[in-house]
């Protein structure tokens, strides 16, 4: 696939201080620059993962996804131009800016902007977490995934699958639509919500160890009103995690344990169980919205629907044959 990976995001903020709190203290990443108004942070080898602006509107700013070839820059700038999406091509200093060796960026229907890079830089010391973590799962599978606003369905979804590649892991019509795609063996990398509204609904990163979760969920709790979501288990990618409301507003999935596929052979289904095998009260809804997510689930667990005991995991059981 030529789109492989979510290499970073940005949001746009001007709460630097809470930001940079948050996202040492609570996430774990490491600050790895702060001027006067924008910061920066890493999760593993990658010179950056997450940026925060400094400008107003606490909303997403960019998604930068990351190509396979050089070449692909221009494949993808030429399909995007002869489909009236203007594209521009970054400079040196704008690439330096990103760390990659190259990118173009552009608009999708709804005005997020994306960035599409290749070679992102590597940083010869060491991840350094600011809190005891084993890490963050990313590499190969990407930061980690990202879930928009959708107003209108019919514009994003072949936006995404049409121009960009993006491939359909499933989707869902209740009780509430979404469509998940993947652009790696991470289930999904990036997931539309159709709320009919816009904006940014939240990001996911994966740590190595479920105790990283549940630590970092007695942090949270910790403090008053930051727990979107209560620890749960998602059915689609069997994720186990909690939300955390930012600095911004949106949510952070806190997650372990994501379902790892094969994109050559997967086959986009609809799915019926609802978001979640158990938990993920959302606390942030009215009890009016909460009851019909939580009855969802009622009726998953009483249909005795639950994740493989075994997950579908191609990457682990291609290194267990290695080792043998």
């Amino acid at each position: 696939m030529a789109i492989n990976a979510l290499s970073y995001i940005g949001v746009n903020s001007d709460r630097i201080e809470d930001w940079s709190d948050y996202s040492q203290k609570c996430l774990g990443m490491q600050q790895v620059d702060r001027a006067k108004d924008s910061l920066s942070f890493r999760m593993d080898d990658q010179k950056q993962r997450l940026v925060v602006t400094g400008d107003t509107g606490d909303s997403l700013a960019f998604m930068g996804w990351e190509v396979e070839k050089k070449e692909d820059l221009k494949m993808y700038a030429d399909r995007l131009e002869n489909n009236n999406i203007q594209v521009t091509y970054g400079q040196s200093s704008f690439a330096d800016k990103r760390f990659v060796k190259d990118l173009i960026y552009f608009k999708d229907p709804q005005g997020n902007q994306i960035e599409l890079i290749f070679d992102p830089m590597k940083d010869s010391d060491p991840f350094n977490p600011s809190r005891p973590i084993s890490g963050f799962k990313t590499g190969a599978l990407g930061m980690g995934h990202v879930v928009l606003h959708a107003k209108d369905f019919n514009k994003l979804v072949p936006f995404y699958k049409d121009l960009l590649d993006f491939k359909i892991s499933d989707y869902s019509n209740t009780p509430i639509s979404l469509c998940f795609f993947h652009v790696n063996g991470r289930h999904h990398s990036f997931a539309l919500f159709g709320s009919g509204q816009k904006g940014f609904h939240h990001f996911m990163v994966e740590y190595n160890s479920l105790d990283d979760v549940g630590q970092g969920y007695d942090l949270m709790n910790l403090k008053d009103d930051k727990i979107a979501y209560t620890m749960g288990r998602h059915t689609n990618d069997y994720m186990t995690s909690f939300y955390s409301i930012t600095p911004s507003g949106f949510f952070v999935e806190n997650g372990w344990g994501g379902r790892i596929i094969d994109p050559k052979s997967w086959e986009a289904i609809e799915t019926f169980e609802g978001p979640s095998f158990w938990g993920h009260e959302r606390l942030y809804l009215p009890e009016e919205e909460r009851k019909k997510f939580r009855d969802k689930r009622m009726q998953t667990a009483a249909e005795g629907k639950q994740a493989p005991l075994l997950v579908d995991c191609p990457w682990l059981y291609s290194n267990i044959a290695k080792k043998k």
